[in-house]
């Protein structure tokens, strides 16, 4: 239908992804922001732009103006009064852009060309605009509450606040070796000794470990600390986090997570004690829950131990009780629950209880049987701290790579005095998993760590899968 002359006239720039020929007129199909796909129609007496149309492309960009009008099946299209080519795709798309490609088995290639996969999948990019968002958020959630938000170093001397292997590197002008920090813990607490309060930093960590659907070598992290509180502050403050991240992200508090239905992130979340959890499991374990563990409790745990995991069963209670909570209890907690009370020696940061003093004031949340928060009421006895890294160091003289050094600054500071603190950790990597269904860490990283290419790839001419024909 003839359209007006005076009809508002639009300009639409986007990537051409696909063109159906009728004659004497074509649709092109663009792909503009945000994945969605705009629909152009060109008839032949449009004479230069008609002429451009037969050397575009697949995968070009190009500029079209013109006014709007309603296809006979009521699509919203835009009539191309001009056409302009903004910028040539030299390579061709992999596979059929707008139809499902071939069934690739190397899954490889799409986080490799993380920008091929994208202009096919544009769902791909939706899950990183939900990760910004996710981000932003939790922001707004801590700025709300009068946290700090500050960056600390990435290069350490010694290297705290976890048990992973670290990279190192090294500093050519002070000649002297350097480490990319495993965690921000020792740094935000330094930065509450001095005077602030309430502190968070959201930042990248490294760690030099395997991959898997769960790790990557660099990961991003959200830690928090708050003066005056205990670690049960921040199981309520954790469940108001959870709970308001994931209704802004899926406007409702019970999700899916793989093979898992009906995951409600809604407050109040399950809190039990890792020796509850165990005793549950595991009915016959020697635990008894009417009172704390008795001497004999914990050498007929060691038997109890080495019976159900043989040579893995570890020769201390502490870790005993944890190898046990994590061949038998963790897979199983699907829905949000708080783990408390973990044994001292496995935690070297963490506050003694009061009540007990070989267990911490400590909790790890899982959910969908992945853990994916840390916290603890910190440990500020810099005699008691300097013991613990002392026990850290023998571990590591004992073959443990997966140690902390000893950090005497931190003592240092300790000794001017930390007010009683609670702390957490949160893998944001994991967490944006979670709230948007993705089954690997590498769905939620745009660039993940990879295995490198095989040599015959490098030659340049193997693109991805199916380049040929697009």
């Amino acid at each position: 239908s003839d359209l007006p002359a005076d009809a508002p006239r639009y300009a639409v720039a986007g990537r051409l992804l696909q063109v159906n020929e009728m004659g004497k007129a074509k649709f092109l199909f663009i792909r503009g922001d945000r994945g969605a796909m705009l629909q152009l129609y060109l008839k032949a007496d449009v004479v230069e732009a008609f002429a451009l149309s037969n050397q575009l492309g697949l995968g070009d960009f190009v500029l079209a103006q013109g006014p709007l009008f309603r296809t006979r099946k009521d699509k919203r299209a835009l009539r191309i009064e001009s056409l302009r080519l903004l910028s040539k795709a030299v390579r061709p798309l992999p596979g059929k852009a707008l139809q499902d490609g071939p069934k690739v088995t190397d899954e490889d290639w799409r986080y490799r060309q993380r920008y091929a996969d994208m202009i096919i999948r544009p769902e791909v990019a939706e899950v990183f605009r939900k990760r910004a968002r996710i981000v932003s958020e939790m922001r707004r959630f801590f700025d709300e509450r009068g946290y700090v938000e500050c960056d600390t170093r990435m290069l350490l001397q010694t290297n705290g606040g976890a048990a992973a292997r670290p990279f190192r590197t090294h500093h050519n002008a002070l000649d002297m070796q350097l480490y990319l920090r495993i965690a921000t813990e020792l740094d935000l607490k330094r930065l509450v000794v001095g005077g602030l309060d309430r502190v968070y930093e959201i930042g990248r960590l490294f760690r030099n470990e395997g991959l898997s659907r769960f790790h990557n070598p660099e990961f991003t992290t959200i830690e928090f600390y708050q003066a005056y509180a205990t670690y049960e502050d921040l199981m309520t403050l954790t469940e108001e986090l959870l709970e308001r991240l994931c209704t802004a992200v899926n406007g409702t508090t019970e999700i899916e997570f793989q093979e898992h239905k009906g995951v409600k992130l809604q407050r109040p979340f399950r809190r039990a004690s890792m020796r509850e959890l165990v005793k549950e499991a595991r009915p016959d374990a020697p635990i008894d829950l009417a009172s704390g563990p008795s001497d004999a409790e914990c050498a007929d745990l060691l038997a109890y131990a080495k019976k159900v995991l043989g040579e893995r069963a570890p020769a201390t209670y502490g870790y005993c009780l944890l190898a046990l909570f994590e061949e038998f209890v963790e897979k199983t907690l699907v829905q949000p629950t708080f783990v408390c009370q973990y044994p001292t020696e496995t935690s070297p940061l963490s506050r003694r209880n009061d009540k007990d003093p070989r267990f911490v004031d400590r909790f790890e949340l899982f959910i969908v049987g992945r853990e994916f928060a840390n916290a603890f009421s910190e440990l500020n006895d810099p005699d008691d701290q300097r013991a613990r890294f002392q026990g850290q160091l023998e571990a590591k003289a004992r073959g443990d790579e997966e140690t902390m050094d000893y950090d005497e600054d931190y003592c240092r500071a300790l000794e001017y005095g930390m007010p009683p603190t609670a702390g957490e950790g949160m893998g944001i990597d994991r967490l944006v998993m979670l709230l948007t269904n993705q089954a690997s860490i590498r769905d939620v990283i745009p660039f993940p760590q990879l295995r490198p290419e095989k040599a015959e790839e490098d030659a340049g001419t193997a693109g991805a899968p199916g380049a040929g024909g697009a």
